[in-house]
């Protein structure tokens, strides 16, 4: 890898944390972030973290072990805090060695970070934490690292941007604890701001999307590269009593959908036919299946394009490589002008 030694140094946390040459992670797209992008991010010096979602832990365990026999480099998984099994899935990480466990979704249970951090090969537990106050209470609770993600983010949101969280968060946690930003990342140059503030590196997710070795259908890299920023949507949320994560994705008859699928889970949950947590589980399974069909069958209509606003600086395929080393050397150029 091509020397880059202003933004090296200003990583060199996030580097020795992770295991890897690059602090730049790439954020867990469901059916995106599986092998083979994970192991091409972790091949090319960064770091992949596969995408369990809604998965079974057998499908979690066959996705692991395919992944390790395609990279010798490290890697994460990131488990959604809401999911049935996330006990056995964080067994299943366990038993593979896997070096860190990213946590999403929401508060972490009762007993998982310590799931994570005990038994006999224990990981680093990486949260997100949208706010200044949870992040030092997930700290307190035994986090490792954190992610702060604004709501250019593409995927579930928080209310709150970037820039800011990162205005709040960094000077206040970042000298004493590692602090990776993430959202709206599109250019090394903001790479290199962030990682001035006191940043150990960043989270990008739509830039790998549409990367070469992303499995993603044509088309769907196609509505990538033809759409702009403000095409990126946040999903509202239609029932006060169904407290919904926003969704930002590429606005189609699919987002529309989503709509009418809050309307159908309030109704269940009027009728009693439904407890809270399996209402946010249909949500969490609409999402995985709407994006599958976009992602997987190319239905870029009726299927969910999960994308950031740093969407409309994604104008063509590239390796994996490539997007590391360009985003490396605007973050040096950048640094070296200061």
């Amino acid at each position: 890898m091509t020397d880059y030694p202003k933004t090296s140094r200003l990583m060199q946390r996030g580097t020795e944390f992770l295991g890897c040459e690059t602090a730049i992670l790439c954020g867990a797209m469901s059916w995106v972030s599986e092998r083979h992008l994970v192991s091409a991010i972790s091949n090319a010096g960064g770091f992949g973290v596969i995408a369990c979602g809604a998965m079974t832990p057998e499908l979690l365990d066959a996705e692991i072990a395919a992944t390790r026999a395609m990279t010798d480099r490290p890697f994460g998984v990131n488990l959604i805090t809401m999911h049935p099994q996330l006990f056995d899935l964080i067994e299943v990480c366990g038993r593979h060695g896997v070096g860190h466990v990213v946590l999403a979704g929401g508060i972490p249970p009762k007993g998982s970070v310590e799931a994570i951090k005990g038994g006999a090969n224990p990981a680093k537990v990486i949260c997100f934490a949208p706010t200044l106050a949870l992040a030092k209470k997930l700290l307190r609770s035994g986090a490792d690292a954190l992610v702060i993600e604004g709501m250019e983010a593409g995927g579930h949101i928080g209310p709150v941007s970037t820039s800011v969280l990162a205005q709040e968060i960094l000077p206040e946690l970042a000298e004493e604890h590692l602090v990776f930003v993430a959202g709206g990342i599109g250019k090394g140059q903001a790479i290199a701001g962030y990682l001035e503030m006191g940043a150990a590196g960043v989270q990008l997710g739509t830039r790998f999307a549409c990367a070469t070795e992303s499995i993603a259908h044509p088309d769907f890299k196609k509505a990538f590269f033809r759409a702009s920023a403000r095409d990126a949507v946040a999903s509202v949320q239609v029932d006060a009593r169904l407290p919904v994560i926003p969704v930002r994705a590429l606005r189609n008859k699919g987002t529309e959908a989503f709509t009418a699928k809050q309307i159908e889970v309030a109704g269940m949950l009027d009728r009693e036919e439904v407890v809270m947590g399996e209402a946010q589980l249909q949500i969490e399974h609409y999402w995985a299946g709407a994006l599958r069909r976009a992602v997987i069958d190319g239905d870029v209509e009726g299927g969910s394009l999960m994308a950031g606003q740093s969407v409309g600086m994604v104008k063509e395929e590239e390796p994996v490589a490539q997007i590391i080393a360009t985003l490396m050397a605007e973050s040096e150029e950048a640094l070296s002008r200061r």
